[in-house]
């Protein structure tokens, strides 16, 4: 059973197929959802909503019979997940729990998102709406995503930015790891307090320069403040 492949491949917790066969939520989520899915699509669609809520509660994992998934998905914990009607999910795909994979409002038609293969989403994210998360992404945990996502890309932020792209047009392995992503503000704090540490020495500089003999033993703030009386000072000389 290729659920339970998945989770063998993917959760280094999983010690045979009986313990996962027993144990994990996600395989019986999945199997439930094959079943419902069948009666969704032979137009049994009360039937289906039942055995899905049915699944719902044993689980923790809300899946719509409508929604499409491949192969070898793997739904980690599960607690919390949501997965609409309109929902594509290609092969190979990993969610960790508290995900959503919803809509946005009152659409009709396509109102939910697209994952294609080998996606890994990270606990707790948000993928809003009816666009495509591309092949060999990564949506980092918290995020939420709100705009098609090109292939091979990684995404993490509220709202979602594209922080990575990888080269290579696809990956052999997927990539699991939730912990060493970049982080789009402590970056821009670095930048930003490199460039004001760029600033003070100009000032200081500056203030050399015009003759504040008291630069080496105050900081620069002192020393700026001393110039802008110094100037004012002059101002009012002229007049």
């Amino acid at each position: 059973m290729s659920a339970i492949r998945a989770v063998l491949e993917r959760d280094p917790a999983a010690r045979n197929a009986l313990e996962v066969l027993l144990c994990y939520p996600s395989v019986h989520a999945v199997f439930w959802h094959r079943v419902a899915h069948g009666l969704w699509r032979a137009r049994l669609k009360l039937l289906a909503r039942v055995i899905s809520q049915l699944a719902r509660f044993f689980t923790g994992i809300e899946i719509h019979p409508g929604a499409t998934i491949g192969k070898n998905l793997f739904i980690d914990h599960g607690m919390g997940v949501v997965i609409g009607e309109t929902t594509i999910i290609g092969d190979n795909v990993t969610i960790y729990q508290a995900v959503t994979l919803g809509g946005t409002g009152k659409e009709t038609g396509k109102r939910h998102p697209t994952i294609e293969d080998n996606v890994v989403i990270g606990a707790g994210a948000r993928v809003l709406g009816p666009f495509r998360v591309g092949a060999n992404s990564k949506i980092g945990a918290g995020s939420v995503v709100l705009k098609e996502v090109p292939p091979n890309s990684t995404v993490v932020g509220i709202p979602g930015r594209i922080v990575r792209r990888h080269d290579e047009p696809e990956q052999r392995q997927i990539d699991l790891d939730q912990v060493h992503l970049p982080d789009p503000v402590a970056q821009r704090f670095r930048e930003m307090s490199d460039k004001l540490a760029q600033l003070e020495k100009c000032v200081a500089a500056l203030a050399l320069e015009k003759g504040c003999a008291s630069c080496e033993q105050h900081d620069t703030a002192q020393c700026t403040q001393q110039q802008i009386n110094q100037g004012k000072a002059e101002q009012y000389v002229d007049l």
